[in-house]
């Protein structure tokens, strides 16, 4: 029985690990297969042609084959398109890694959250600093929804009722949306709710929901990130915890 092969399938790479002195393993993001893990033997050598182009962030088109859990990985191509992100913007790009590895199960495809990071990227590349944080917070909204934590969020989770646009509502891992008091600076008004709900509509793109989270940045980021390390098992993950160690300096 012929093993499967797959061919020219858009991917990034997540993380890699070292499998001998001269291979590695991959982490991969496909767009029709999802998270994936692929050796690339001898790739560490001199002499690959691989060498120079399986990096993170890049957008890249990966032949590969196999059965078992770990792929072979035969071809390897840049698409191009934008250059490697630097200083702030690097280490967010592996931070979307990072909620990608932790959250996603592999072999599980996610196209539009595929083509969400690959948008993600190239803001990240853009050199557009003040459009960082918001499509932080845009890729993290719909990674949640995308693997199905994210509530909706134009009622409460609990009880279905729909929000007041003057009324303040907070997003718990454990609860949901519920209405918090009025004084609780990890909230959103009703009506920031809603536009969020309107901009994460089907078909919607990267950028609707990017505009939205700009307008409310600072009630939005401290939710979203206890609702991600609450799924994530952990208090502060390691990209995160990095970025603050370097703005101790």
């Amino acid at each position: 029985m012929a093993s499967k092969r797959f061919h020219d399938e858009p991917a990034y790479v997540l993380h890699r690990y070292d499998w001998s002195e001269s291979s590695l393993i991959l982490e991969v993001f496909t767009r029709h297969h999802g998270r994936m893990a692929i050796v690339a033997k001898g790739v560490k050598k001199p002499t690959s042609n691989f060498r120079p182009i399986l990096l993170p962030l890049q957008p890249l088109r990966l032949s590969f084959g196999g059965d078992a859990e770990i792929r072979n990985l035969k071809a390897a191509e840049w698409v191009g398109g934008h250059v490697m992100p630097t200083g702030d913007a690097l280490l967010s790009g592996y931070y979307l890694n990072e909620l990608l590895m932790r959250l996603l199960a592999r072999d599980d495809p996610h196209t539009a959250l595929f083509d969400a990071y690959g948008v993600a990227v190239q803001v990240l590349a853009s050199e557009h600093g003040e459009a960082l944080q918001p499509a932080l917070r845009a890729f993290e909204l719909l990674l949640l929804r995308e693997i199905g934590l994210l509530p909706l969020l134009d009622v409460q989770t609990m009880t279905f009722e729909p929000l007041q646009p003057e009324g303040r509502y907070s997003l718990v891992a454990e609860g949901g949306l519920r209405q918090s008091q009025a004084d609780d600076r990890a909230s959103l008004s009703g009506a920031q709710w809603l536009s969020l709900q309107q901009s994460l509509q089907p078909g919607a793109p990267f950028t609707a929901t990017l505009r939205a989270c700009a307008e409310v940045l600072n009630g939005l980021k401290p939710q979203l990130r206890a609702v991600l390390h609450y799924h994530c098992g952990m208090a502060t993950l390691h990209t995160r915890q990095l970025m603050m160690d370097l703005q101790a300096l």
